[in-house]
């Protein structure tokens, strides 16, 4: 748990996919109420990948069909907006991208949707019927999948921006229509190199976090 960060640069190297089908068969004893395992996991690797890939890249570099899609607050309050812009700034740091550096900054967030280059993408959807817990459940199948992965030398990075492109990935995909996009996940070996891959993002102490009742 102390190990694991979000990594953003990849190696293009396989992951072998018995590693793969092993990580996922130990993550999918994670927890979820009743029983019920809500979720659906959908592994992209190759050609698969690729595709979707370009498709929302193709999307997302249009200003028009990205105008009307937002799937965060954009009223942040403190502390949370002071967190959101430190990590950006410190990752945006480590790549020497400046203040005002639109274009720059345009590529690397469109590098979300190749996944930063991650041999397997993974995406996470949900029946829309179910409650609000089967989201609950399906965080703690990432972390799962994420704590698995780290164990045997994989890194990840979990991705909600695909919330934003869920028509295109359920088109993509041919599911069905009652398919919701959660997340989507990086999984691969990590870059050493890549510049971003030094970020270590700050945890607020204990005394701030935790609230004691005796």
């Amino acid at each position: 748990m102390r190990t694991r960060r979000s990594i953003r640069g990849f190696l293009n190297t396989p992951v072998p996919q018995a590693l793969l089908d092993e990580i996922l068969e130990v993550a999918l004893r994670a927890p979820s109420g009743t029983n019920t395992q809500p979720w659906q996991v959908h592994v992209l690797t190759g050609r698969s990948k690729d595709t979707l890939t370009a498709r929302l890249q193709a999307v997302f570099d249009d200003p028009e069909r990205m105008g009307q899609r937002e799937y965060k607050s954009v009223d942040w309050p403190q502390p949370y907006l002071g967190r959101r812009r430190k990590v950006g700034w410190d990752l945006y740091g480590l790549l020497d991208i400046g203040r005002g550096d639109s274009a720059r900054m345009h590529s690397q967030h469109r590098r979300n949707l190749d996944f930063f280059g991650a041999p397997v993408g993974l995406l996470f959807t949900l029946k829309e019927f179910m409650s609000a817990s089967s989201y609950l459940d399906v965080g703690m199948l990432m972390q799962n999948i994420m704590l698995a992965a780290a164990a045997n030398g994989l890194d990840t990075c979990p991705q909600g921006m695909f919330i934003q492109f869920a028509d295109e990935i359920v088109d993509q995909l041919g599911l069905a229509t009652d398919d919701l996009v959660v997340c989507g996940m990086a999984l691969g070996y990590r870059d050493h190199n890549a510049p971003e891959n030094q970020l270590v993002t700050e945890r607020e102490p204990l005394g701030e976090m935790v609230r004691r009742y005796d």
